[in-house]
């Protein structure tokens, strides 16, 4: 069974860090691309960030670059996200999931083949 689960959110004051983790199992990790994503309420889906794991490859949506770092540790079969200077626009359920490319473009989150249940951020001013 294809599965991803996340952890790591929270409550943070702005300004603060938190490290997101993406732990999958069920298909081959070193062959996919995954993703994170998040969902405001009222708001779209938003992808953010998606690295490649064979190369480690990354794509960052412009307005979170310099902020948001994706890595992978492909012994631990686990993508994260580190969220650095933590703002209010920031609170959101975040998922991580994998596409059905095999790289990492802008488009990415049009083609998920699945997430997870997603971890809340709330971000406090």
């Amino acid at each position: 069974e294809v599965q991803l689960v996340e952890s790591g959110g929270g409550l943070v004051q702005a300004g603060g860090s938190l490290r997101l983790s993406c732990a999958a199992s069920g298909f081959s990790f070193d062959d996919s691309a995954i993703g994170w994503f998040r969902q405001a309420p009222g708001k779209e889906r938003e992808g953010v960030s998606c690295i490649k794991i064979s190369d480690g490859s990354t794509y960052y949506k412009d307005s979170v670059k310099a902020r948001f770092t994706i890595s992978s540790d492909n012994a631990k079969n686990t993508v994260y996200l580190q969220i650095d200077s933590l703002k209010p626009e920031d609170t959101a359920v975040y998922y991580c999931a994998k596409t059905r490319l095999l790289y990492c473009r802008r488009y990415w989150p049009t083609y998920l083949e699945v997430w997870g249940q997603g971890t809340l951020v709330t971000v406090s001013s």
